[in-house]
């Protein structure tokens, strides 16, 4: 195997600082050494409507490649989240309606470009290829990988071990991520560290059709503010791209003291060596973890809404959930013929229904005034503007006709 210079490879090690596995980086030297633009791609799959600070890690790895100058895409699959990625599932994914799937991708693109420069980035959908291709060829293409093959994942072992159902149409979604990357004829993908199978799989694909195996790259998981698993819409545990200030540092400041240094890692991007600074504060009590979480949580809303929300949002913390103190600013809503406090809570957005704001009132988790409200049938009495409390975050002032 050629070597490659010792430029090349010091340019590797910079685009792939960070990383967990890199398949492998001789060979992403050596075709950086070919003195072309590399395409490099990223796969995102429409399954809820959010992008949050978890896809961020890799957007930010995106966004090196496209500040190197190669050639970046940012692949949509709306065609296999209509499959369903089983990359660390222990069950199988429901199935998402085209609907649905039209839905979520809508704001794709905006919200990515909170970290990237879409201006440098070619928009992509796999619904070009992937939904032309004849039973026929899907079959030539399945041919190309065995069922023990695909038992080596981690996620279809346990399952298949334990006698949780494996359904066939999930062999099929490493085989058309594999196929996106012959179809583009990509030199790099990247993903997060559960996705290292779906990009592994790539590379015998793209020697079968003549095409020279694309590097595999992948980046940390970070977890969700309950510091254990993953972070997810769908376990509740995430920060949207999207979140308001507020709402962004009120979430953030509710992670667990151990996983502050991950934070700071892969979500507010600190320099590694002010990261090892904050492991060794911790570890040895010279660092206060309020202070730094503090710290993280403003950096984070300074990356998507600039520091002066960064710092209101601050202040409006400290004040409303450290002080206990009603905001000077928040929404309003106007009476308009609502009866009861019940009625409020459900039309300022704080419940999902009449039954589920009845059980806030009472867990106590309501307040008109700063006054509790006990009783779940109590009726709108104030006469002037009074703010709707719920819980320690959540203000609304409201405005009678």
């Amino acid at each position: 195997m050629t070597t490659p210079s010792k430029g090349a490879l010091e340019r590797a090690k910079f685009l792939t600082d960070g990383c967990d596995h890199v398949e492998t980086l001789d060979e992403l030297a050596l075709r950086l050494d070919r003195g072309r633009p590399l395409r490099v791609y990223l796969g995102l799959d429409p399954t809820s409507p959010d992008l949050h600070v978890g896809h961020a890690v890799v957007l930010r790895l995106l966004q090196r490649f496209v500040d190197d100058g190669h050639d970046v895409i940012l692949l949509i699959g709306d065609f296999t989240a209509r499959i369903g990625d089983p990359s660390g599932r222990n069950a199988l994914r429901p199935p998402l309606s085209d609907e649905q799937i039209e839905s979520n991708m809508q704001t794709y693109a905006a919200q990515a470009g909170r970290v990237l420069d879409m201006s440098r980035v070619t928009l992509r959908y796999n619904s070009e290829w992937l939904s032309k291709l004849t039973f026929a060829e899907i079959y030539k293409l399945l041919s190309l990988t065995t069922v023990a093959q695909m038992l080596e994942r981690n996620d279809f072992k346990q399952r298949y071990e334990s006698g949780t159902p494996i359904a066939l149409h999930e062999f099929v979604y490493p085989v058309a991520v594999a196929y996106d990357s012959v179809a583009m004829n990509v030199d790099v993908e990247l993903g997060g560290s559960d996705q290292l199978f779906n990009l592994l799989i790539s590379r015998p694909y793209q020697t079968h059709f003549g095409q020279d195996p694309e590097i595999c790259i992948t980046v940390p998981l970070l977890v969700g503010i309950d510091g254990v698993k993953k972070m997810s819409k769908s376990t509740g545990n995430h920060i949207a791209l999207t979140d308001p200030p507020n709402e962004m540092f009120g979430k953030t400041m509710r992670i667990p003291d151990d996983v502050l240094a991950e934070y700071a890692r892969l979500a507010v991007w600190w320099p590694a060596e002010r990261v090892a600074a904050l492991r060794h504060g911790l570890g040895a009590g010279t660092a206060a973890p309020m202070d730094e979480k503090k710290r993280i949580a403003e950096d984070l809303v300074a990356l998507y809404h600039g520091p002066d929300a960064a710092r209101a949002a601050r202040d409006w913390f400290e004040r409303t959930i450290q002080r206990g103190e009603i905001p000077a600013e928040m929404p309003e809503l106007p009476l308009a013929g609502r009866e009861t406090v019940v009625d409020l809570v459900v039309a300022a957005g704080f419940a999902e229904s009449k039954r589920a704001a009845q059980r806030l009132i009472a867990e106590g988790g309501v307040r008109v005034d700063g006054t509790p409200v006990t009783d779940p049938k109590a009726r709108w009495t104030a006469d002037g503007p009074a703010v709707l409390q719920v819980g320690s975050r959540k203000f609304v002032r409201i405005i009678p006709e």
